[in-house]
């Protein structure tokens, strides 16, 4: 959530960073917050110098009673009662005013880095660097979805029997490739110094408030009602969550974890060939990378996520480029993102499989996630990236590495699945 001390120090700032995330009526959205907030503190004068009359009548009427003058002491009681009702008027009010206040507040995004190109869709996204050698493949090369029959490693109709569409069975090589890849990102995230944790996978609303994906906008959250808890999209969710309402020591910085969920995601209005196979699923396994930092070290800690993520795609041999995120393709709560895509063959089309990014205090002030610094609290900055996701991924090695005698499976993950082709 953005601090409101902020947007009235940089109106003009504020008000041209969610004009360039196109958030609508970003002026009257802004000035309708000031508005409020100076009721709000308004109100919140009254009902101080309500309560400070009221304490001094009850002073006063304690030396009047003392001194044996009840008469004078009966007046100022009825003055008292008064002050009373006022300040429960005046405390309705501030409840209200704060309320209404809080639900304009989450309403706006977070402010694009300087650095965010202006933009409304993923084609104005800004290639910053690409990487590895697309591969060429023969005469009758098949798409993912068409191998993982062949070969008979994923079942989308079994899973369509058991659940819906959206949530295959994987079988065999199949099953064991996607525990390889992994068991590899967890290690790789280890080498780098991400403490391992294994979150639950269903978080209360209060979680889904910290991270932004409270109030969920775009209905892709799976809700379970009875108990009101929702099914994770990712496990920046979780994680991130750990340290709610925490304020931590300088030197506990930075907080680095990295943790292995499946993601649930309902992809309400997703459709076409485009998304066909892996491309788009229901539930999926990842990878999450997090970062907890100080402001002054966020965008380093991004840097190193970008090249740890870089590293990944590299070892396994897959063609890659990054995208510098335009406003309009960025999420609500991000400040700076950076997709990774790799080159699927077979469909001649780039895939994404990792967003990187920098919510620099946009989180940590929903989460009211601080560190002491000279005996004040400040808010953190946090950062998380998908290290990796594993459908599109998954979906790349199986096109680009298809030969004539089966698919070869990328050398680094040999020693974890115990093969090296899928026949």
């Amino acid at each position: 959530m953005l601090q409101l001390n902020y947007i009235r120090e940089n109106l003009p700032a504020a008000i041209a960073g969610l004009e360039k995330k196109h958030f609508k009526d970003a002026s009257r959205v802004v000035n309708q917050a000031i508005d409020l907030d100076n009721q709000r503190k308004d109100i919140q004068s009254r009902l101080d110098s309500t309560l400070a009359q009221a304490n001094g009548l009850a002073r006063e009427i304690g030396g009047l009673m003392k001194s044996g003058q009840k008469e004078e002491a009966e007046k100022l009681k009825a003055q008292t009662a008064e002050l009373k009702e006022l300040s429960k008027e005046l405390e309705a009010a501030l409840k209200k005013a704060e309320e209404t206040l809080q639900e304009v507040m989450v309403t706006l995004p977070n402010l694009p880095h300087a650095s965010v190109p202006e933009g409304r869709t993923p084609e104005e996204n800004e290639e910053t660097e690409k990487g590895g050698t697309v591969p060429v493949l023969g005469e009758g090369a098949l798409p993912h979805w068409e191998l993982i029959k062949k070969y008979d490693i994923i079942d989308f109709d079994l899973g369509n029997k058991v659940t819906g569409a959206g949530f295959p069975f994987y079988k065999g090589k199949g099953a064991k490739i996607q525990r390889a890849l992994i068991n590899f990102f967890l290690n790789e995230a280890d080498k780098a110094g991400y403490l391992e944790v294994q979150p639950p996978v269903v978080i209360n609303a209060a979680s889904g408030f910290g991270t932004g994906q409270l109030p969920d906008k775009e209905g892709q959250m799976y809700h379970a009602t009875a108990d009101d808890l929702y099914l994770i999209p990712t496990a920046e969710v979780p994680i991130t969550n750990m340290y709610r309402d925490v304020i931590l020591n300088e030197n506990d910085l930075p907080v680095k974890h990295a943790g292995y969920t499946p993601c649930f995601r309902r992809e309400a209005g997703s459709w076409g060939a485009h998304v066909r196979g892996l491309n788009r699923l229901h539930q999926f396994d990842k990878v999450e990378i997090v970062q907890i930092t100080t402001p002054e070290n966020s965008y380093a800690a991004l840097e190193e996520m970008l090249g740890h993520v870089r590293g990944l795609l590299e070892k396994l041999s897959l063609p890659y480029r990054i995208l510098r995120l335009c406003g309009g393709d960025m999420s609500f709560t991000s400040a700076l993102t950076f997709d990774f895509e790799v080159f699927s063959a077979a469909q001649e089309r780039w895939l994404e499989v990792s967003s990187v990014s920098n919510f620099e205090t946009y989180q940590a002030n929903r989460l009211k996630l601080r560190y002491k610094v000279d005996g004040k609290s400040q808010l953190l900055h946090t950062l998380n990236g998908s290290a990796l996701a594993l459908p599109r991924i998954l979906a790349a090695i199986l096109e680009n590495n298809q030969t004539p005698e089966g698919i070869i499976v990328p050398e680094v993950l040999r020693p974890y699945c115990g093969f090296d082709i899928i026949n």
